[in-house]
This record gives structure tokens, C-alpha cells and sequence, in this order.
């Protein structure tokens, strides 16, 4: 690799499994020292001992205000900086809208959304003060078009889009990037039940998480003066009609 994240500082939200695990390995294959947030303490450990690059772990619920500052907290305090923020946390529910209780809906509202705003409202004065960062959602393809049996889970994805779209002028005069990842649907632990099966996502050609990491850290080493505000990413697998 080329050490284009040396000196750089990440966090990201989810990263015990699926693309967030994936982007810890492939931000910090390129230098980058890592604040990782899970509730899953042996995940994040064995991380931190598969990777050359210092590894705080935080763990907590990323729906509670305190993870999101304690995070923030951890990587000023350690690293005197923040860089990148991956808003990667999420849950699905995959059910018709008859069938979608409001506890549904408030827990992917709440995995999707609030912890994008949570963290994202308190890695930005960091950023502020450095005059500089890159902030991603980890969105989806459901962000982007509506499907049937998804329209809550579409509903959250869309508004990690738009929050995307409105930060990125909001932020970038204060030298802050900020865009939004769009993965179909992506082989992870996240993608199993809730009207999936481990035998039907290990047949499908959904996309790889290794794929969606790829995205982020090229959205993540942009020169200076660019931006990416927006990938959409489709398995080659995906039907031509």
C-alpha cells in the first residue's frame, strides 16, 4: 500500500462485522489509526491485532449519545485529531408495511439515522477546528430508489442521502467532505434474517464487503481539491432487464 492515510485518524461506527470491519483493514492497510465502536469487544480486538496501526475500541450502543462522544473523545485525546468518520451502523427489516410495527420502524430509524446525525454532530467541531475531513454514510441502493417489502428501511436510507447532500454544503467551506456510499445488497451478517437466509445470501451475487471498502477508501484519499458526494454500487451479477 502507500501510506496515503498515515497521520490520519478514522472512526467508524459498526465495525465488528460486514463493510465496517472491511474498512477498518483497508483504511488502516493505507496508515491510518482507527477508533472502532461495536458492542462486540472480542470482534473489535481481534481487529486491532490483524492490523499495524494503533486501534482504540469504544463499546457501546451507537444509538446512545455518550458512544458517540466518547468516540470522538477517544480519538482527540489520543490521536489530537479526527479525519474520517464512517457512519456505517445499520439494521434492516425487510417486511411489507401491514406488517412493519412501529418498534420496527424505531429501531432502523434509530441504527440508521440518529447515529449518523449523533456521531456526525460531534466528530464536526473537531473537523471544524481542523479545517479539513471527510464524513461518509454509509447509505444504500434503497437510498436511491424505492422497493417493495423495504419502504421503511428505503425511508431511512434516503434520509442518510439527504443529510449526506445537505452537510456537503453546509461543511464544505469549512474544508469538510462529505458524501454518501450506495451498496446493493452486500454479503454481511447485516443482510441475514429479517426476511433473509444464510443460504440465500451465500447464492447470491450481492456485492462483497471488501467491494464497499474499496469505495470508501477511495472517497477517503481523494486529492485536496475533489470530493466525492455520491457512489452507487451494483453487483456485475445484477440482471441486464
Amino acid at each position: 500500500m502507500t501510506g496515503k492515510l498515515t497521520g490520519k485518524a478514522a472512526l467508524i461506527t459498526g465495525a465488528s462485522a460486514g463493510i465496517g470491519r472491511a474498512a477498518a483493514y483497508a483504511l488502516a492497510a493505507e496508515g491510518a489509526s482507527l477508533v472502532l465502536t461495536a458492542r462486540r469487544q472480542e470482534r473489535l480486538d481481534q481487529i486491532a491485532q490483524n492490523v499495524d496501526t494503533e486501534v482504540l475500541s469504544v463499546i457501546g450502543d451507537a444509538r446512545e449519545e455518550e458512544t458517540a462522544v466518547k468516540a470522538v473523545e477517544a480519538a482527540r485525546s489520543k490521536f489530537g485529531r479526527l479525519d474520517i468518520l464512517i457512519n456505517n451502523v445499520g439494521v434492516g427489516n425487510y417486511k411489507d408495511l401491514i406488517d412493519t410495527s412501529a418498534e420496527d420502524y424505531d429501531e432502523m430509524m434509530d441504527t440508521n439515522m440518529r447515529t449518523s446525525f449523533l456521531f456526525t454532530r460531534h466528530a464536526v467541531p473537531v473537523m471544524m477546528e481542523q479545517k479539513s475531513g471527510t464524513i461518509l454514510m454509509i447509505s444504500s441502493m434503497a437510498g436511491i430508489y424505492g422497493f417493495a417489502g423495504e419502504a421503511v428501511y428505503c425511508a431511512t436510507k434516503f434520509a442518510q442521502v439527504g443529510f449526506a447532500q445537505g452537510l456537503d454544503k453546509e461543511l464544505r467551506p469549512h474544508g469538510i467532505k462529505v458524501g454518501a456510499i450506495c451498496p446493493g445488497g452486500v454479503k454481511t451478517e447485516f443482510a441475514l434474517g429479517k426476511g433473509r437466509t444464510e443460504a440465500g445470501v451465500a447464492q447470491s451475487g450481492m456485492l462483497d464487503p471488501e467491494d464497499v471498502a474499496g469505495a470508501i477508501l477511495l472517497a477517503c484519499t481523494q486529492s485536496a481539491g475533489s470530493r466525492i458526494i455520491e457512489v452507487q454500487m451494483r453487483t456485475m451479477d445484477e440482471p441486464l432487464t
